[in-house]
């Protein structure tokens, strides 16, 4: 038994549910996990060890000495770093091995937020709160595009898009723990919702699940 309130949030890249799940655990003083980079940081591991992408057994021990507390989210947020952890994340042994880290991730008290794609069907079932933050395939692309070209940086906004689609197939499709929403999961739309309504609406969700936690 633990003593800690879960928050699992879920959804496909670019929804809005990284900014969400930030201001959440602010707002309530809880631990804030975005689980993707649990899965970069076992990449990135593994690329500067030189060692291969496609052996599952040598992912899986990079993925249990994964060290949870730090993760650097401008250096894991790299595009090769995507790439490689694309491939090692459809391995059985490493989602196993990532998942029992974030489960335990998520009993520190006083509560934790934890964001990803498999979060509340796989990683924390039983969370007291979960969301699913989605948005049209397009938004996505374009939020992304204006992210890279607000830093300074060039990109083909078709070329966005078709990766954005391209990841949704490999995340919903995928044999072991596919990216689809719980069955009790509240569903936010950002496509048309800027982040304080989605904020707000996410807020009215966690303070009645809160009052009926008392």
């Amino acid at each position: 038994m633990t003593d800690s309130f879960i928050i699992a949030i879920d959804g496909p890249a670019a929804a809005g549910k990284g900014t969400l799940s930030r201001r959440i655990a602010e707002q309530y003083g809880f631990h804030h996990l975005d689980t993707g980079l649990t899965y970069r940081a076992t990449a990135k591991a593994l690329i500067d060890a030189r060692l291969p992408l496609d052996d599952e057994t040598v992912a899986e021990k990079m993925a249990r000495e994964v060290e949870l507390a730090g993760l650097d989210r401008d250096i894991l947020s790299k595009h090769e770093i995507g790439e490689a952890a694309s491939k090692i994340a459809v391995m059985p042994a490493v989602r196993r091995a990532l998942v029992e880290a974030q489960r335990r991730f998520s009993e520190k008290a006083p509560g934790a937020v934890l964001d990803g794609r498999d979060i509340g069907t796989v990683v924390c079932p039983d969370a007291p709160v979960k969301l699913y933050v989605t948005a049209s395939p397009e938004v996505r692309a374009k939020r992304r595009y204006d992210e890279i070209i607000g830093k300074g940086g060039s990109a083909d906004f078709e070329a966005i898009f078709e990766d954005v689609k391209r990841r949704d197939d490999r995340d919903m499709n995928r044999a072991d723990s596919p990216m689809k929403p719980a069955v009790d999961a509240h569903l936010l739309d950002t496509s048309e919702m800027s982040i304080e309504a989605a904020f707000q609406a996410a807020k009215s969700f966690i303070d009645a699940a809160l009052s009926r936690n008392a």
